[in-house]
């Protein structure tokens, strides 16, 4: 009786809006259509806590999508393992004048695993929806129930879910049991999200947001939208009941159920490592052999399975196979470590390019990826343990910058990783060229990259020579018809500075006309990221990083000629940063190029933008400055 009254509540629905559906485009609001690719006419999402193991989720949705940019919108996809079931799946899509063109149930929808077939072991799988629609615009209804028994992870809320889409109505509800201490935050929450609340039920309703436009330099998407995160301090993980009231409590429960049983090191393995540490007695000495030691004996395997996807594999494991996860190499790593008496903790973190903070205000289950924090001076070095070339401590920009949660057998404690400010963001080039009378030019270059700039530098001398070649035609791509005669590296991860050395040439840079030649001044390091101009910016916008660079080249003109035209000395001083260009005659056939550039990182107001912007132009051009000179006669 239960199933048949759920089902009539499902068909009732989709015949109710199939009566309803004939919305006109000039009945959504203009202003919902404005950069809109798709527009949430209706989403209804609902999330039951059922107890400590248990939650539902339900999703209605009825989406409008009005053009190919818009068909990812409809997000018609569910994850599903053994802990996490689906149970039920329906769409039905109608065509603009609300005519029924075609349905699908779960048996309609793509089965695949999420592995890569190469670098991953799991048993989470995917359900998606492959439709191709034959005219646009199109609605959609979507509704999905599924049920998970791991209530560590409860779904975010977005109001808005995706650029370029805008939203008539969204809401959620969360119905829970009191005694599971359900907390929730909000951010970015605007006028137009209304909240109800009530001893075991939390409501938000947004309507008529317009769809947000991806400007240069913005933040990230998921930052500036408005979000609701929601969590139990009374929860389940995988078999394992956790608790989330701070974090030094919820470090501790991590520690004892999720590491402790898991350090177990094989004695032949302890051994080897003991011949390779010999006498030293150093701490930091003795780390970094060990660091090395995992870079030689491991590689990458993500493992996904069951609490797999939260507990580390057995150290021992990792030992035997030679592969592990982030998690697992990480932890193998500290195993190793400790058994040698040098402390080293576990710590989650939000990995990749783009800075993410583990929430320190709201204690739960975060994080993308593992590390190691090893302490030193009353600091803490991290260890990438995924990564076989990568030196000790360099965290470049995979996980610098940002609050992680580090470990420790008493507990959890928030951190903040190490930065690299502007001037640690170094790069030196000390360089010379000859300018010859038919317009070719001859280079020797010597680039010493640190910080930020020695992450993007080191792993070049990993290619092989055909993509070295390819990668200094990209960077010298001011001298076409570029040749590289010779290149060689030095690597020092003692001092984390790349040492590059580079002696090339290139036909036809200078422009020929009568006797005179112009050319570029700067060859090896334009600045060229302008931004583009908006008239009316929305969001404000971030230098994620700043960074110094230092060039000195020394030109060497062919004989008897003139300097007819050269570009004046330049000097910037703006709170985004310092520029400042400088030309030297030395003689009658040299000159002297001396250019520094100092980028300040920060976040700044949209106000600022066109400031920024101006400033970047000045830059730009000035770094395209060219020089005139001519033959006597």
């Amino acid at each position: 009786m239960k199933s048949l009254i759920f089902i009539y509540l499902v068909l009732s629905t989709s015949i109710s809006f199939s009566q309803s559906v004939n919305y006109s485009l000039l009945q959504i609001p203009d202003s919902l259509k404005e950069n809109s690719n798709s527009v949430i006419l209706n989403q209804e999402v609902e999330i039951i806590i059922n107890s400590q193991k248990s939650y539902t989720k339900k999703i209605y949705k009825v989406i409008r999508v009005f053009n190919e940019l818009g068909l990812k919108n409809i997000d018609a996809v569910e994850y599903y393992n053994k802990s996490l079931k689906i149970k039920w799946l329906d769409v039905t899509v109608y065509n603009f004048l609300g005519k029924e063109i075609k349905t699908f149930k779960q048996k309609d929808f793509k089965d695949t695993s999420v592995a890569d077939g190469f670098s991953v072991l799991t048993d989470n799988r995917m359900v998606y929806l492959d439709y191709t629609p034959t005219e646009y615009p199109f609605t959609l209804i979507y509704y999905s129930e599924t049920e998970s028994s791991n209530t560590a992870f409860l779904p975010r809320w977005f109001a808005v879910e995706n650029p370029y889409e805008s939203v008539l109505k969204n809401s959620i509800k969360i119905t829970y049991p009191n005694d599971l201490g359900f907390k929730y935050k909000t951010q970015n929450f605007t006028e137009n999200i209304i909240k109800k609340e009530s001893t075991s039920s939390l409501t938000f309703q947004a309507e008529n947001i317009k769809a947000y436009r991806y400007e240069d330099m913005s933040p990230t998407f998921n930052s500036i939208s408005p979000m609701l995160i929601c969590g139990l301090e009374k929860f389940h993980l995988e078999g394992y009941d956790g608790v989330a009231t701070n974090w030094k409590d919820f470090g501790l429960w991590m520690y004892n159920n999720l590491l402790k049983e898991t350090e177990e090191i094989n004695s032949e393995t302890i051994e080897k490592v003991s011949k390779l540490i010999g006498t030293e007695t150093n701490p930091e000495t003795k780390a970094k052999i060990i660091y090395k030691y995992l870079q030689d004996k491991t590689r990458y395997v993500s493992v996904q399975l069951g609490i797999g996807g939260w507990k580390p594999m057995l150290a021992k494991d990792v030992d035997r196979l030679g592969y592990g996860d982030c998690k697992a190499l990480s932890n193998y790593t500290r195993s190793l470590l400790k058994y040698f008496n040098i402390p080293a903790y576990y710590t989650i973190i939000y990995a990749g390019n783009d800075k993410r903070n583990i929430d320190s205000d709201f204690v739960s289950m975060q994080g993308n990826h593992a590390i190691l924090a090893y302490p030193i001076n009353e600091k803490y070095k991290f260890l990438e343990c995924t990564n076989q070339t990568s030196p000790f401590g360099f965290e470049g920009d995979f996980t610098d910058d940002r609050f992680a949660l580090v470990i420790k057998p008493d507990g959890g404690e928030i951190v903040k990783t190490n930065s690299y400010n502007e001037k640690n963001n170094n790069q030196k080039i000390n360089a010379s060229y000859i300018i010859k009378e038919n317009g070719d030019i001859s280079a020797n270059i010597t680039a010493v990259s640190k910080g930020i700039y020695y992450d993007n530098a080191y792993p070049i001398e990993l290619k092989e020579k055909d993509k070295i070649i390819e990668h200094y035609k990209n960077v010298f791509s001011e001298m076409l018809y570029l040749k590289i005669d010779n290149y060689k590296f030095q690597n020092n991860k003692d001092r984390l500075e790349f040492v590059e050395t580079i002696n090339c040439n290139a036909t036809s840079y200078a422009k020929i006309s009568g006797n005179s030649l112009m050319f570029t001044l700067n060859v090896f390091n334009k600045f060229q990221n302008v931004p583009q101009r908006y008239r009316d910016r929305k969001n404000p916008f971030e230098i994620q990083r700043g960074f110094f660079d230092e060039d000195e080249i020394e030109i060497t003109m062919p004989e008897n000629y003139i300097i007819d035209a050269k570009p004046n000395n330049v000097i910037i001083n703006d709170k985004f940063g310092e520029y400042k260009l400088e030309l030297i005659v030395l003689n009658s056939t040299t000159l002297k190029y001396k250019r520094t550039f100092l980028l300040k990182k920060g976040i700044y107001d949209k106000s600022e933008y066109e400031a920024y912007r101006k400033f970047a132009e000045q830059i730009a051009k000035a770094d395209a400055s060219k020089i005139l000179i001519t033959k006597k006669l």
